[in-house]
This record gives C-alpha cells, structure tokens and sequence, in this order.
C-alpha cells in the first residue's frame, strides 16, 4: 500500500479518448494531418509532425468519429500549451481551446 496521496489533477474539464483523424490548418490553405487523441470542454490533445511555437494559436479540424449519423468537423482555435517529441517522430501538442468554429 502506498501512503502518499496522488497528486491533484491539474485538468479542469474531463478528458475523452477518442483517436479521431484531425488537420492543423494553416492561413493561406495549407494544412498538416493529425490524430486527435483526447478532447475535453476546455482542450485537446494532438499528435502530430507539426512543431508549434509557444502559446501558437493554431486552427484544427477534427473528424468525428465514424456513426450513423453524418456530422460536420468539429473546427476550434488552439493555444499550444505544451509540445514534446514521441517515439515515432511525431509531436504530442496539447492546449486549450480558445473558439469553437464550427
């Protein structure tokens, strides 16, 4: 048995798992692919190859996940939180969603 409490969760909102395909879209049309690995009320976490800068402001569409119903992409500003390397070369980018687009 351990005898130290756990920590306090930092998160204000309740994060869902969810690995939804997702764009990075940038002004001017281009766009970087991207997984969607977690979404909450306030925020999202990302994988992607793209390396934001420090409180970045970027644009993500995220596909829902595949149901019966047909549903348009989820469309939000992200402040780039956090940003660290994975294994496999791809970047884990988390922030806070600033507006929802649509």
């Amino acid at each position: 048995m351990n005898d130290r409490a756990a920590p306090a969760d930092r998160r204000l909102h309740r994060r869902i798992p969810l690995g939804s395909p997702a764009t990075i879209v940038f002004d001017g049309g281009d766009s970087v692919p991207a997984e969607c690995i977690e979404l909450s009320v306030g925020g999202m976490t990302l994988h992607s190859t793209y390396v934001p800068g420090e409180s970045e402001v970027i644009t993500v569409e995220v596909t829902p996940p595949a149901t019966s119903l047909e549903r348009p992409p989820l469309v939000v500003r992200l402040e780039v939180r956090r940003c660290h390397r994975l294994d496999d070369g791809r970047f884990e980018i988390g922030g806070a969603i600033v507006s929802i687009l649509g």
